[in-house]
């Protein structure tokens, strides 16, 4: 056991460094989501998704950064990565439509056009309910939309970006004079 630590006393280091380096990294950008989900009034269970999917990528990274630090073969790694790229992409294409509401709902929430409660219009000729209604939940792959029915319309994330929106309910502040509005 000596040996192993002496022979390979700098790789031990940078992998050290790195796993420390990147819990940092989560630490931050955790706290960061947080700030901006609470700063927005976002639901926590969208905020906790987002920091699964920041956690995931920081993984990806580091098992990657632990990969080249040990000094794996490149024509070895290349061949590995080419297959699981393959496998990757033949999944990604049977998936797109899974991929695209998830990435849809990462957008949707740092650029937060819609909140749980607001009460909005869609412009989608499709949809058999030309009213309103009301955000009840934001998912990883859909909206739960209540309409004045009490029915339940569950839409797609990615076509909450792709079709019209009509916000209903606009939010005024009373408090502006007319010389901040301009």
């Amino acid at each position: 056991m000596e040996e192993f630590i002496v022979d390979y006393k700098n790789e031990l280091l940078a992998t050290v460094i790195t796993i420390i380096t990147l819990f940092v990294l989560k630490f931050i950008l955790s706290k960061t989501i947080r700030k901006v989900g609470s700063a927005s009034d976002l639901n926590k269970a969208r905020t906790r998704l987002i920091i699964k999917y920041v956690s995931f990528g920081l993984s990806v990274i580091g098992i990657v950064i632990i990969i080249f630090i040990w000094g794996v073969n490149f024509r070895e790694l290349g061949i590995i990565f080419s297959s699981i790229f393959a496998v990757i992409g033949v999944a990604i294409f049977a998936q797109w439509s899974i991929l695209s509401n998830v990435t849809s709902g990462i957008i949707l929430y740092f650029s937060f056009p819609f909140k749980i409660g607001d009460r909005i219009r869609i412009m989608d000729k499709e949809i058999e309910y030309e009213g309103n209604y009301i955000i009840e939940d934001i998912r990883a792959f859909n909206i739960h939309l209540r309409n004045d029915n009490s029915e339940l319309l569950t839409y797609p994330n990615n076509l909450m970006l792709q079709k019209g929106i009509l916000m209903v309910n606009v939010t005024t502040n009373e408090n502006l004079d007319e010389s901040e509005l301009l």
